[in-house]
């Protein structure tokens, strides 16, 4: 069973998803990253492949990318660093980016070096839902890769049945109309979305991203899903911590 599928058997509510770009702050920190937010009960991570343009991120995160490939990270060496992760780690591990790298590398060698390593999923927002069932599904399935899909507050309900029936894994469901980045709260138009989701009642379980920060977005986010996705507060974290480890434990700690 995927791991993905086994946390939201064994998990129903409260689930926190945390992202950041691989190589940032510093080239070699990844694993030590992803050790320590095991270490703090963090229930799933979205490892970012650093893109040279990140149209649907904001500043923070547009900001880690470029530092991450100025350190030299690529998928490539990304794979290196993570080969051994499974030996330390046995929480859902989801690789989160752009479509143009996976496709230099190739779907085919991608999704086979992602199940070699125990990568359990991918997260490629600007892969067209149609492509992916035409064209790539069947690779991705036969190398037990789960692709999550985004659904936003402008995609009718036609269209989230046909993801929710298509999905493995969970829903991402996009909070904003907008780029990532930290805000405040949940404007009206974001509630009415959520409990317009909730009353659909998809068959797949439900993570909200963009715009949480602070313990109060996460508790609210879990109120009308099984979970939340905190990234670019969390890259702030590392951007600003002097210590990696210990940035990464407060950042936790303040949010569960």
């Amino acid at each position: 069973m995927n791991r993905i599928e086994q946390l939201f058997k064994t998990k129903k509510n409260n689930i926190l998803s945390i992202y950041f770009t691989a190589g940032h702050p510093t080239l070699d920190s990844t694993v030590e990253i992803i050790k320590t937010l095991v270490e703090e009960g963090t229930d799933l991570i979205e490892i970012g492949i650093p893109f040279s343009d990140p149209i649907a991120d904001g500043p923070v995160i547009q900001k880690s990318s470029q530092t991450s490939l100025e350190n030299g990270m690529s998928l490539k060496l990304l794979f290196e660093h993570i080969k051994d992760i499974r030996k330390d780690v046995n929480i859902p591990l989801i690789l989160m980016g752009y479509l143009n790298p996976v496709l230099q590398y190739g779907i085919e060698t991608f999704c086979k070096k992602c199940n070699d390593v125990g990568i359990d999923g991918t997260i490629l927002p600007d892969l067209p839902f149609d492509i992916y069932q035409e064209e790539y599904e069947s690779i991705f399935d036969k190398h037990n890769i789960y692709n999550i899909f985004l659904i936003t507050p402008q995609t009718n309900d036609e269209r989230i049945r046909k993801i929710d029936n298509a999905s493995k894994g969970f829903i991402y469901m996009v909070a904003a109309s907008a780029t990532t980045g930290i805000r405040q709260g949940f404007e009206e138009y974001q509630q009415d979305y959520f409990i317009r989701i909730e009353k659909l009642g998809l068959k797949h379980p439900r993570l909200i991203g963009f715009g949480i920060s602070s313990r109060e977005t996460f508790q609210h986010a879990c109120k009308y899903a099984n979970g939340a996705i905190i990234g670019s507060a969390f890259v702030s974290a590392l951007e600003e911590a002097s210590d990696l480890k210990k940035g990464v434990q407060g950042f936790i700690r303040n949010i569960q």
